[in-house]
C-alpha cells in the first residue's frame, strides 16, 4: 500500500514536469513565431498567456477604468486556483518552470546549499502586491516590472533571444569561414526563419535583470516564486478556499522533516498545522519522497484559517504602510517634463492610445517589439519618464515604421495599442518629419539626393523637392533639386530618416509632432468644426 501510494506520487511529480515542460514549449513557440512572414496576419501568439493572468486583469481594469474583454479567461486560472489551489504556478507557469530548472541545474552542481528548514519571512511577495494594487487604484500600472509573464516576455524579446541572434550569427560566420559551407547556409535559414532582432537599447540592462532573476536561485531554489511573484502572492491568497488539502498521517509519519527541508517553496509541510497552503505549489516533491508514504493531499471542503495562507505577519500596520507607500510611488513616477510637454523623439506605434491611458495599460511585455519587423520599436528608458520605463517607442535610426506592416497592433495584450487592418493604421499619423538644411547634402553641398524621396512610402509623396540655390566654398553657385516635406502627407513612419546617407546624424528625422493620438501635441491646433475624424473609429 505505501509503495502504491508513493509510486502514484512519483508519477504525479512526473507529471508536473511535463507540463511545465509542454507549456513552456507552448511559449516557446508561440514567441519565436510572432514576426513578419510577408503577411499582416500572426494568428495564435503568446499574449494567449497573458490573459489567463489573474494580477494583469485586474491591475490593467483598475488603472484602465476599463476591462479589456479578452482577459475573461483570467477566470479560468482564478476558478482553477478556488478549488485546486496555486497548481498554475507549479504546472503552467514558464518563469515558474524556468527557475525550477535553474534550482535544478545549480543542486546538481552543488551551487545551491543542502536543504534545510527555511525561516525567512515570505511576506514580500504581498507588500509588493499590495503596492501594485494601490499604485493601480491612482491610474499607476506597476504589474508589468515583476508581472510573470511581462518579465520573461521582455527579457527574451529585449536580450535572450537578440543575444542568441549574435551568438548564432557568430557561429554561421565561423562555419563558413572553416569552409562548412551548408552547415553555415542551415543557421542562415534559422536566423530568416526565426528573424531574431539584434540591437535593442535596453538590452544590456534587461539581460542583466533577467540573469540576476535567475541567479537567485542559488541563494534559495525558487527565489523569484518565494519572495518576488505578485502573482503568485494574488494565487496564494485565493488559494484559501481550495479543496485539495495537505494532510500528514501522524500514524505513518515518522517525524524525520524530510519533507520541509525538500519543500521548494518553502510550505513547511511537517507538521500539519504549520503548512502553508498559500506557497504550496502542489509540485508533489513531499509526498513523493516521503519514506512512510505519510503525506497524502485528500479532498476536504473547508477553507484554511487566514494565517495558514502564507504564515507571514501582515499586520494591519504594515498592510497600511505598503498601500500609502503604492499611493505615494503615483505622483514620484509622474515628475517629469512629458506630462506638460510631450517629448521630442517618444514616437508611439500606430494604434496606441492617447499616453495617459496608454501608460495605464502598457505593462511592458515586449511582444510589439518582437513583432516589428525592422527592429524600430525599442523600450523607451527616460523618454516617456519613470512611468514609462520599458515602455515601446519607434526610433527611426534603427528601424522604420513598415508600411505593409501592422503586426504591433495584433499582438498587444491589453490593448494599449490597438488592433488596426494596414488600410487604417496608414491613416495613422505617429509623428512628422523635418529636415535639419545645414546637413542635408543637396543643401550644403549642392550635390544630387533623392535618397529619402525614393524610400517615401505614402502616395502622393510627402518628400517633394524644390531647386535651391547652394553657395559653395570656392564662390560658385550651384542649383540643386532638395528635399522639402509635406506634412499633411507625412505619416512619421521614419523610413527617410533610416535610409538618410549622412550616417552619424541623418539630415531628416521625425519627432511626434502631429501624431494622431494626441489632441495637444500638434503643429497647429484645429478649430472646432476642422477637427480631423478619429481614424480609430
Amino acid at each position: 500500500m505505501k509503495r502504491e501510494k508513493s509510486r502514484k506520487y512519483r508519477i504525479l511529480r512526473v507529471l508536473r514536469i511535463a507540463s511545465q515542460v509542454a507549456f513552456f514549449g507552448l511559449f516557446l513557440y508561440l514567441f519565436v513565431g510572432a514576426h513578419y512572414t510577408g503577411r499582416d496576419y500572426i494568428g495564435a501568439t503568446v499574449q494567449r498567456f497573458f490573459h489567463f493572468d489573474p494580477l494583469l486583469a485586474l491591475v490593467t481594469s483598475i488603472s484602465a477604468r476599463l476591462v479589456f474583454a479578452a482577459f475573461a479567461f483570467a477566470l479560468v486560472t482564478t476558478v482553477l486556483t478556488l478549488v485546486l489551489g496555486r497548481v498554475f504556478c507549479g504546472w503552467v507557469c514558464p518563469l515558474g518552470g524556468l527557475h525550477q530548472l535553474a534550482s535544478f541545474a545549480f543542486k546538481r552542481a552543488k551551487f545551491l546549499k543542502p536543504p534545510r528548514e527555511e525561516k525567512s519571512s515570505l511576506a514580500w511577495k504581498y507588500y509588493i502586491l499590495i503596492l501594485v494594487l494601490a499604485g493601480a487604484v491612482f491610474g499607476l500600472d506597476l504589474a508589468g516590472y515583476l508581472d510573470p509573464f511581462s518579465f520573461l516576455t521582455r527579457s527574451f524579446a529585449v536580450s535572450v533571444f537578440p543575444g542568441l541572434a549574435y551568438a548564432l550569427t557568430g557561429l554561421k560566420n565561423l562555419m563558413y569561414g572553416i569552409g562548412l559551407t551548408s552547415a553555415g547556409r542551415s543557421m542562415s535559414q534559422l536566423l530568416e526563419n526565426w528573424t531574431l532582432n539584434e540591437t535593442f537599447l535596453q538590452g544590456f540592462a534587461v539581460g542583466l535583470l533577467f540573469l540576476g532573476a535567475v541567479a537567485l536561485n542559488v541563494r534559495k531554489e525558487r527565489f523569484w516564486c518565494r519572495y518576488l511573484c505578485p502573482t503568485g502572492a494574488l494565487l496564494g491568497l485565493l488559494s484559501r478556499w481550495n479543496i485539495l488539502k495537505l494532510r500528514i498521517d501522524e500514524e505513518k509519519c515518522i517525524k524525520c522533516g524530510l519533507c520541509t527541508q525538500q519543500c521548494e517553496t518553502q510550505a513547511s509541510p511537517y507538521p500539519n498545522a504549520d503548512w502553508k497552503s498559500g506557497e504550496c505549489v502542489y509540485c508533489q516533491t513531499c509526498a513523493a519522497i516521503c519514506p512512510t508514504a505519510a503525506i497524502g493531499f485528500p479532498l476536504r471542503w473547508s477553507a484554511e484559517k487566514a494565517t495558514n495562507v502564507s504564515n507571514v505577519a501582515l499586520s494591519r500596520r504594515r498592510i497600511l504602510t505598503t498601500a500609502l507607500l503604492g499611493v505615494a510611488a503615483v505622483p514620484l513616477f509622474r515628475l517629469t517634463p512629458v506630462r506638460k510637454r510631450a517629448s521630442l523623439k517618444l514616437i508611439r506605434p500606430p494604434g496606441s492610445l492617447p499616453e495617459e491611458k496608454f501608460l495605464a495599460k502598457c505593462v511592458k511585455c515586449g511582444q510589439c517589439m518582437r513583432a516589428c519587423p525592422t527592429n524600430g520599436l525599442q523600450p523607451a528608458l527616460t523618454e516617456a519618464g519613470p512611468e514609462g520605463l520599458w515602455t515601446p517607442t519607434l526610433v527611426p535610426k534603427i528601424g522604420y515604421c513598415e508600411y505593409y506592416c501592422s503586426l504591433c497592433t495584433q499582438v498587444c495584450p491589453t490593448g494599449a495599442i490597438r488592433k488596426l487592418t494596414i488600410e487604417a493604421k496608414n491613416q495613422v499619423k505617429i509623428g512628422s518629419a523635418w529636415i535639419n538644411k545645414n546637413r542635408c547634402i543637396p543643401y550644403t553641398l549642392g550635390k544630387p539626393c533623392i535618397v529619402c524621396e525614393e524610400h517615401c512610402p505614402v502616395s502622393p509623396k510627402a518628400i517633394k523637392f524644390l531647386e535651391v540655390e547652394t553657395r559653395l566654398p570656392d564662390g560658385r553657385v550651384v542649383v540643386q533639386k532638395a528635399p522639402v516635406i509635406d506634412l499633411d502627407q507625412c505619416t512619421g513612419c521614419g523610413i527617410c530618416e533610416n535610409k538618410c546617407p549622412v550616417m552619424d546624424e541623418p539630415a531628416i528625422f521625425v519627432t511626434s509632432v502631429g501624431e494622431t493620438r494626441s489632441e495637444k501635441n500638434r503643429l497647429l491646433l484645429p478649430l472646432a468644426e476642422d477637427a480631423a475624424p478619429d481614424p480609430y473609429k
